[in-house]
């Protein structure tokens, strides 16, 4: 098997694999602690991204494309849209929803914008330590890797979606409280993960243009902080109410499919970019 392939591959197991394997831990070492606390749950976040450092020091992947440059100040841009792609593309979504009576911003009017960015400011650095190991597997070694295995790019960001999405699996089955998840979703359970997978591709697009485009890490890892900060306190403080069975659709969280297609058309406008950049070097 080709050297790159393999590891691909030895990589995705692990990102798989991770999370049931930290649930199994804590079973047979009978954790106490809040799940998300737990022994378990740091096996789950590392895995991937451990397993990606592991292979690129000692199985043959190197750190050429590990994207740990910030790439400034030339790549200022990319910055400055992970900064404003996510609050742009939840306004139009807002405004479409409101538009229909599908959703209200009473909560605003009554806790106020400031209660708002409070919340949001704890998120975003309650966010910082997760986000580093998840982009540090996605878009610090699956998609580069994929790149350099001269997979299609579509491909490519179709592969880490469901890799992306499965890795989340033990987080809503376990890691994450049953109250919390319930409090941040418009639908059920099962409705809210396959919803995951159709919307993640998109969204990967995004994500994994942003990263080939800029070089770097860091404007995807600024992007993920910028939308979990943003995101999560508009439904589960009760600052926007979505309501009615199209409320998975025209949410403007990033779980939304309005706002991940709005996500998926600006990864692809960044992939029509890049190959006119590609073809005029």
């Amino acid at each position: 098997m080709n050297k790159t392939i393999r590891n691909i591959v030895i990589v995705s197991l692990f990102a798989i694999g991770g999370g049931w394997l930290g649930i199994w831990l804590n079973n047979v070492t009978g954790n106490t602690a809040p799940p998300m606390e737990s022994l378990g749950a740091l096996v789950w976040l590392t895995t991937p991204a451990l397993s990606g450092f592991f292979l690129r020091a000692f199985g043959g992947d190197g750190w050429k494309d590990s994207g740990f440059g910030l790439n400034l100040p030339s790549g200022w841009k990319w910055y400055l849209l992970a900064i404003l792609v996510y609050p742009l593309a939840a306004l139009l979504t807002f405004g479409l929803a409101a538009l229909f009576g599908i959703a209200t911003a009473d909560g605003f009017a009554a806790q106020g914008i400031a209660a708002y960015f409070s919340v949001a400011g704890t998120m975003f650095f309650g966010s910082l330590m997760k986000n580093i190991f998840e982009e540090f597997a996605w878009r610090g070694y699956l998609t580069p890797r994929l790149e350099a295995a001269k997979i299609h790019p579509m491909w490519n960001h179709f592969i880490v979606s469901i890799l992306w999405m499965t890795w989340h699996l033990p987080y809503y089955y376990y890691y994450l409280d049953r109250a919390v998840l319930n409090s941040a979703i418009t639908t059920s359970v099962p409705v809210f993960l396959i919803t995951g997978y159709i919307v993640m591709f998109p969204t990967a697009i995004l994500f994994g243009e942003l990263r080939l485009l800029s070089k770097s890490v860091w404007p995807v890892f600024i992007l993920h902080n910028v939308i979990n900060a943003l995101s999560m306190p508009l439904l589960m403080n009760g600052f926007i109410e979505v309501k009615g069975p199209l409320g998975f659709i025209f949410t403007p969280t990033n779980e939304g499919v309005i706002t991940a297609l709005l996500f998926g058309i600006a990864g692809w406008m960044l992939y029509q970019y890049r190959m006119k950049k590609q073809a005029s070097s």
